[in-house]
Formats: C-alpha cells, structure tokens, sequence
C-alpha cells in the first residue's frame, strides 16, 4: 500500500499541489526520493530519519521509496519534511492510514523532532482553502496562516510527537488565532519640508493617482525627506490588496508571527542592489524588491548609481505590474504593480549648472551623468520636476505648509472617485485601480479633455517631441489633477499643469536638466 499526502511547490505565489506518495518495500534499504527535487529535498532524508529516531521509531529495514507527483514540477525547499515523515509513520503503522485525509502538510522537521517555520504558510492557506482541506503547517506559521480565513481547520504543531498525539487523541491541538495587524510606525510630516512647494504638489499628485516620479536637485534640496513622506499619503490598504502583499511577504519569509499591516510598502533598496536583488530571481527564484514593493512605493535614490541593467530590468514591470523570471526548465511571475519614485542630482558635482556653481569634472558633466538613464525609462516617468537649493531664509521661515493629514484627505478623495469609475467601467483588475494603473481601453473613456485641452496637448506633443506612451500618461497626470480638483471632466488646465511635469526631450530642451515649461504658460 502506498500512503499519499497532499503538500504544495511555490512557483510565484502560486502554491501547486503536490501528492507526497511513500512506499515501502522489500529489499536493501536504501532511502530514495524521486520528483525533480532539489538538494534542500533530497537532504530531508537525514532529517526526516533523525526526527523519527528523536520520537523513539527507528526506519525498517526495507526499501523506502518517496515519490513528490507531479515528477515533472520542479520542487523545492524544506517544507516537504513533514508531509514525508508522516507517510512514513502511515506506512509503518504507527499512525492511521487516515491521518492527513483532508488536510495538506508542510514543515521543516529538525534533528530534534521539533518542526520549524518555513515561508509560504499563507499561500499554502490559501490554496489548501481552496481545494477544501485544512492545513498542517509550524507553530511558528499559524498565525499567518490562520488569515487565509474560510472554514478549513488549521493544525499549527511544535514537534512531530505533537501532532502524532493529536491523532491518536491523546492530545488537543487547537486552531491558531490570526497574527495581530503590525503597528504603524510614525510617519514624518510633509509640513516639516521647508520650501518645495511645487515638489509636495507633485508628490500629491503623484499620491492621488499612483504615477512614477522623478525628482532632480542638488544636495540637500530634500528629495528623500519628500520621499520619506509619500506612505502618509497613501490611502490604507484594502483586504484584497493586503492579502497580495502579504503572500509576497510569506514567500520571502518577512510574515513575523503572522503580522500583518494596513501600510502601503516602502522599499528603499542601496544603489548596489543587483538584478536578482532588483526583480526577484536565485537558485530559488525569490521575490525581489519590484514585488515586495507590490502596490506601494519602490524609492531608488541616486538614480544613475544603479547599473543600466538593473534600471532597464524595471521598464517591463511597470508596464505589466508583475515580474517574469524565466529558467531553463520552469518560469516564475511574481506580482509588481508598484509606484516608482526617483531622486537624483543633475550632474556627479551635485549641484549643475543651473546652482550657478562650476563644475570641476567639465562642461558635459550634467550630459555624461545623465545619460546613465535610458531614454525608455525616463519616458515612464510621469512627473519629472527640478528642486531648486533651499535657500537660508527657506530655512529659518517657519513652517506654514500643510499637514501630511490635510494632504491625505484629498488623496482619499480622489482615489475613491477613481475606486468608483472603476467599478464602473467594470475593469478586469478590479475596483481599486488608480489612473496611473488604466487601461489604454478605459482611460480614452475617462480623460478626454476638452476641446482647448486637446489643442494645447497636440501642441505640447509636437513641441516636445512627445512619444505614445508620454501622451498618455500626461493623460492619466491630467485625469488624476482632475480628480483632485472634483471636476468631471479634463480641463485645459489640467492638461497645462500636467505638461508642466513632464520632461522635455532633448531636442526641444538646450539645456540637459530635468525642466518642465511653468503650468499655464508653456503653450500660449
């Protein structure tokens, strides 16, 4: 008779089934496992043997043969421990041959018989839930797994001699409550940035409808206190997009004791990070900082320090919203739906020529450093401005901007105007779909401006050289200007200030700086 146990194999945030089949025969007695496993599952032999020595049983001396169907997905990790400890125990007789009916197992076992955590409880909840089975899964795990919700039984034991005490019933395991939500940490307020005040309406506008920006300036402008700032703008995270994070999250092992949070991620990785830190990627294909930033904010500081492939390897996730790693044998997609933004100095001195300063490394100092970005990701910029030095008496004035508070209400605002024309356009993404994140199909519906609106954006397209893509996304800038002002419609002034953030192309622009024509008279 062969026992069978259902486990899964993450590939992405998909958690596949996998059938664990154990088969013990006569013959010598060696330990094989079969099913395009790596090394991590070809070693649970020594562990699974020493954790049933650890609980008093010794293996038989017969041929053990452990099967992980289908042979032909690749499998991965330490989690299927468990699943073949216990058809072990099935097949030895010292536990039922009913023993896992209607649940799914996943664990890590050690030497000692304990079972340790392992990373993607949730998405193997979640998946178990799906197929109608409950979950065996560490102690350490429970909490998170116990958010996937549903009716399914969640089994969270420490030890192996636990959970085989359980089902003999000479001991209890109770369901594990739902990790607490993670507190929120102080937020910096935007009214402590002195000056900048065409930055912070950048940075709300940005807020309001999820749009990419860039920021360029010297030293000490305050493009990171600005960044800093933008996750107090953000509206809270609804359950559907907090599940996602958090499966990302569960996958890259960063679920601490199930907490979860209502926070939108900042990710602020250094400008050393490589491409498989950048997108996901390894022997294991592991998330990277494009999905754990997934629907919150990726911040790249000192923009032309990354490598020109790590900063090409971003253009196609935030096109699609998620990241394709491909192998020779399998491929992996993780979701990457996140807001880039950017800072960067004008030029390696810091300051550029438009500071007034003179630059020691030449006159194509700001050329040289600039053309480390590629056009076609500037191009995905949808607010691109330039921040002046903050002068002396900037800092002394006493602060008189707004609150981070007062700012947030209005992107509230305007993000539920967007959350219902999307319900109403029926988009296939769902209802929480910020203008940034349209389709081409939706957005021709929603921001057609109005007739001095177009002209003054044919104008702008033909004067700066615009592309397709750069011609709608000053749309969608338009549509969200629009939103923050509650109007039904684009307006000419909308398209006007929505131009005055776009960058100008080379050709139409002398000066290599990030500029933007001042709003309302760029085109007159």
């Amino acid at each position: 008779m062969v026992a069978q146990i259902t486990t899964f194999a993450f590939h992405g945030v998909d958690a596949r089934p996998v059938t664990v089949q154990v088969q013990l025969t006569n013959g010598s007695n060696p330990f094989t496992i079969v099913g395009l496993g790596d090394k991590a599952v070809s070693e649970a032999r020594e562990r699974v043997r020493a954790a049933l020595s650890a609980v008093g049983l010794g293996l038989p001396a017969k041929r053990i043969t452990v099967n992980l169907a289908p042979a032909d997905l690749p499998k991965e990790g330490s989690h299927f421990d468990l699943a073949i400890a216990l058809g072990l125990l099935m097949e030895m007789g010292a536990a039922p041959h009913d023993t896992a009916e209607g649940f799914a197992v996943m664990g890590e076992l050690g030497l000692d018989g304990s079972i340790a955590p392992c990373a993607g409880a949730l998405p193997a909840a979640v998946a178990a839930n799906a197929m109608g089975l409950g979950l065996i899964c560490p102690s350490a795990c429970g909490p998170e797994a116990a958010w996937a919700g549903g009716d399914a039984v969640i089994l969270a034991p420490k030890s192996l001699i636990q959970l085989v005490n359980h089902f003999k019933g000479t001991q209890v395991l109770s369901s594990p409550l739902p990790g607490a939500l993670a507190a929120p940490q102080a937020i910096p307020d935007l009214a402590d940035v002195k000056g900048q005040e065409t930055a912070k309406r950048a940075l709300e506008v940005a807020a309001a409808g999820g749009h990419n920006l860039l920021m360029v300036g010297p030293p000490g402008a305050g493009k990171s206190m600005l960044a800093a700032r933008l996750p107090g703008l953000l509206p809270p995270l609804s359950p559907a997009e907090m599940l996602e994070i958090s499966m990302v999250q569960s996958l890259a092992g960063q679920l601490e004791g199930g907490r979860l949070t209502r926070v939108r991620p900042f990710r602020a990785p250094h400008h050393s990070a490589s491409m498989a830190a950048m997108i996901g990627g390894g022997v294991r294909a592991k998330p990277g900082e494009a999905s754990l930033a997934h629907h919150g904010v990726l911040f790249l500081d000192e923009l032309p320090e990354f490598t020109a492939p790590v900063l090409d390897s971003l253009r196609q996730p935030l096109e699609t919203g998620d990241v394709l790693i491909a192998r020779a044998n399998f491929h992996v997609r993780y979701p990457a739906r996140f807001q880039l933004v950017a800072a960067m100095n004008p030029c390696r001195c810091g300051y550029g020529r438009a500071s007034g300063r003179a630059c020691g490394r030449g006159p194509n100092c700001e050329e040289v450093y600039q053309s480390r970005i590629s056009g076609p990701l500037l191009d995905r910029m949808d607010l691109a401005i330039e921040l002046p030095t903050v002068t002396p008496a900037d800092l002394s004035a006493p602060a008189s901007g707004e609150s981070t508070e007062t700012v947030a209400d209005r992107v509230g605002t305007a993000r539920q105007a967007q959350i219902a024309r999307a319900k109403s356009l029926e988009t296939e993404a769902g209802c929480a779909v910020t203008n940034a994140a349209l389709g081409d199909a939706e957005l021709s519906k929603i921001a057609e401006p109005d007739a001095e609106g177009r002209n003054l954006l044919s104008r702008a397209a033909e004067a700066l050289s615009l592309s397709a893509r750069a011609y709608t996304r000053i749309l969608r800038v338009a549509r969200t200007l629009a939103d923050l002002d509650g109007a039904d419609g684009v307006k000419r002034r909308h398209i006007a200030e929505a131009v005055s953030f776009r960058r100008r192309d080379a050709a139409a622009n002398p000066s290599p700086a990030v500029t933007a024509p001042a709003a309302g008279n760029a085109f007159n």
